[in-house]
């Protein structure tokens, strides 16, 4: 299950994301991981997810998040869903081909390995690829 959170700044996408988090923290049984861009969100999420900022990993591109996500799997098969906020600042990428081909691997990961994801962007949902729009 690939779940994406998009609107314009300032809409309460963080804050959503943050509900979310902490309500799989306390329902899931498996780990929750939470990527972020910057480290913002330490005091509001349950001490037992996962926070990781991805700038501490230099992780710029769709490749390395890909190579980043499943070396986590690989360390930890008892993931259960991993939350990614803020994806095109982490990858500097906009709604185009790229981010929807990222969108349906996480996809065919989760269906592989049992994982769920949920990311957030920035922008107007209206200028969502086709294949991002399955995801909203």
């Amino acid at each position: 299950m690939v779940r994406l959170i998009m609107g314009e700044k300032g809409t309460g996408k963080t804050k959503k994301l943050i509900e979310m988090i902490n309500a799989a923290a306390a329902t899931e049984s498996g780990s929750v991981v939470c990527i972020e861009a910057k480290d913002t969100m330490t005091f509001d999420i349950h001490y037992h997810v996962r926070l990781i900022s991805a700038g501490e990993y230099q992780i710029s591109s769709y490749e390395a998040l890909r190579g980043f996500i499943s070396g986590l799997y690989a360390g930890n098969y008892d993931t259960s869903h991993i939350f990614i906020d803020n994806l095109f600042k982490i990858v500097g990428g906009e709604p185009n081909q790229d981010a929807e081909n990222f969108l349906a691997w996480l996809d065919r990961f989760s269906n592989a390995h049992g994982v769920k994801f949920t990311a957030s962007v920035s922008g107007d949902p209206s200028l969502a690829t086709d294949g991002m729009q399955k995801y909203l």
